[in-house]
């Protein structure tokens, strides 16, 4: 097992992929390769950062890479938000994902900046 398998966030952060892969799919046909592609590959930057930043030899270099996941997060937030307004595609357990993902990544980054 990987370290980054071992971290709350990363495993929250997969439940949170299910979910928007799930809502990508309820997109009209025409986003498939706009909308749809742009929240799979946001929802996929939180994981892959911290799974490559977990692998990293400091933790002020962890940091950056749950900095740039952090980024990826609201702008997954910010494509919900829009697919509500757009498509009224309901995204709320989506959203509270958002949330839990969010607060376990600034404990995270908190937790690091304390430590170094």
């Amino acid at each position: 097992m990987y370290k980054f398998e071992k971290l709350n966030v990363w495993q929250e952060s997969m439940l949170l992929s299910k979910l928007c892969y799930g809502i990508s799919k309820e997109l009209p046909t025409f986003e498939r390769n706009g909308l749809s592609d742009q929240i799979r590959r946001a929802v996929t930057s939180i994981l892959l950062n911290i799974a490559e930043g977990s692998g990293s030899e400091s933790d002020k270099e962890f940091l950056r890479f749950l900095y740039i996941s952090k980024k990826s997060l609201y702008e997954v937030v910010a494509l919900l938000k829009f697919i509500e307004y757009e498509y009224k595609i309901g995204i709320e357990k989506t959203l509270n994902q958002t949330d839990t993902v969010g607060k376990l990544l600034n404990g995270l980054i908190r937790k690091l900046k304390a430590e170094s």
